[in-house]
């Protein structure tokens, strides 16, 4: 039995600015309350019923949870029946799963995932409709793509013994035709992704920025005397002044309005609500956050998450303790299972490959070495460690607040044949001591202190 503290809660809604009219943004869980979040969940075929080394290990944690959460970035579809086609417009990679990885995903102890991605409509809407249908007839709850931008956009409900979770996913990193809409006058809404759209900007020193002014007011058709004096656009790309060289980021106001009032929707209609975001920026290259990040989880955590899971750099980036709540600026790869891959004919020409002569396999092969750097910082025939390499976070909450947060490193077999990489297991010794070592170090700018114990990374926050 789930204890209700909903009345005590009500209590201090009238006492806290902090909580809104209709009822207590706080966490309302039942003593005992764990979240296991893991990252992207990129796998072509089904696991459990295989003899893959430690993968024992890794289900248990996953099934000892309230709520078991990562996010699914395939499309589900079986290839011979399907009757859809893979886009020109695509997420970098075609990605499927068969149909087959619906219950196994549930046997895992999966119940909820994120379904906004930059491969979302990889396979057009019938591939979108076919992974929800999938999902659904396996009981796993899933938010972030629908049939118009309300839907995408919605808190979707998981009930627990201990608990109400809602989930609100959303990507900043997609492909610009999966953006949903809702209906407007006679013109219907469009089916696809709930979007944070960003406005990217070049950072460069004063002098140069001045530089692309002259260029700029130089070129035919431009109106110098309504420029801006702290940017300059350039044939569609925007810069502006900073100290260091860089990338900044702007989320579009609209988005953010709609995705902080579902999240405060969510939260009003259950007890923990989880925030997602599939976010690339500033790219795959970085172990640091795009310069909007932390204040935009603030707004996140404000407006009622309970948590803020990002992912899609395909690599750790650091960890964050807010108002009690936990913050992951991204949690890397969980599987990266994806030979199996069909590849499309798009990515073959991408590749230079032909399709009469070269197979699916060499196309991905091909795809991660030119597209992931290597430890050295080189593209090669191995990616580098950090992208095999990953976290099993489990967040356990006592008298409705964070008592502890444990991070399970786990590595994703990068040495393995090809054919075999991508199924994770616990690092031992050494190879944990490193990655943990890494997480404490990118965390460290959050003022997160994360203990090593047992190879088992830590973090007990103070009681608020």
């Amino acid at each position: 039995m789930r204890k209700n503290s909903h009345d005590d809660d009500q209590c201090l809604a009238q006492s806290d600015n902090k909580f809104d009219t209709v009822g207590s943004i706080a966490t309302n869980v039942a003593d005992g309350f764990t979240v296991v979040a893991v990252g992207d969940l990129i796998l072509s075929r089904p696991l459990t019923k295989y003899q893959h080394p430690g993968f024992d290990e890794i289900v248990e944690l996953l099934r000892a949870a309230d709520v078991t959460f990562g996010n699914m970035e395939m499309n589900i579809i079986d290839i011979r029946s399907f009757k859809g086609s893979p886009q020109a417009e695509y997420g970098g990679a075609y990605h499927i799963s068969l149909p087959q990885i619906g219950p196994d995903l549930k046997e895992m102890g999966f119940n909820v995932v994120s379904r906004a991605t930059n491969h979302t409509l990889d396979w057009g809407v019938e591939g979108m409709r076919e992974t929800g249908r999938v999902l659904d007839e396996n009981g796993i709850v899933h938010a972030g793509a629908g049939e118009n931008l309300a839907q995408a956009a919605a808190a979707r409900f998981l009930e627990t013994d201990r608990g109400r979770v809602a989930l609100v996913s959303f990507a900043s990193s997609f492909t610009p035709m999966s953006r949903a809409c809702d209906s407007a006058g006679e013109a219907p809404g469009r089916p696809g992704l709930n979007a944070l759209r960003l406005a990217k900007s070049i950072v460069v020193p004063t002098e140069i920025l001045e530089t692309f002014r002259r260029v700029h007011d130089a070129l035919p058709d431009t109106e110098p005397g309504r420029a801006d004096p702290t940017r300059v656009v350039l044939d569609g790309v925007t810069y502006k002044a900073g100290e260091k060289a860089g990338y900044s980021f702007e989320p579009d106001a609209r988005d953010v309005t709609d995705i902080l009032r579902n999240i405060r929707r969510g939260k009003q209609f259950s007890d923990f609500c989880i925030a997602t975001n599939h976010g690339h920026e500033p790219g795959g290259w970085s172990q640091e956050a795009p310069d909007y990040a932390q204040s935009f989880a603030h707004r996140l955590i404000d407006a009622g998450a309970d948590a803020y899971v990002v992912h899609g750099p395909h690599q750790l980036r650091g960890i964050e303790i807010y108002m009690g709540r936990p913050i992951f600026y991204s949690l890397g790869n969980f599987f990266y299972d994806t030979l199996r891959t069909p590849a499309g004919a798009d990515m073959f020409d991408v590749y230079g490959k032909d399709p009469r002569v070269d197979t699916d396999a060499e196309v991905t092969v091909d795809e991660e070495a030119k597209g992931y750097p290597t430890a050295e910082g080189f593209v090669g025939a191995v990616t580098g460690p950090v992208f095999y390499e990953s976290v099993i976070t489990v967040s356990r909450f006592e008298q409705n607040q964070l008592a502890e947060l444990r991070l399970y490193p786990v590595e994703l077999g990068r040495l393995k044949r090809f054919a075999n990489r991508g199924v994770p297991r616990l690092a031992r010794k050494q190879h944990a001591e490193a990655i943990l070592g890494r997480l404490q170090k990118l965390s460290k700018p959050f003022g997160t202190e994360i203990f090593i114990e047992n190879d088992v990374g830590v973090i007990r926050p103070r009681p608020s």
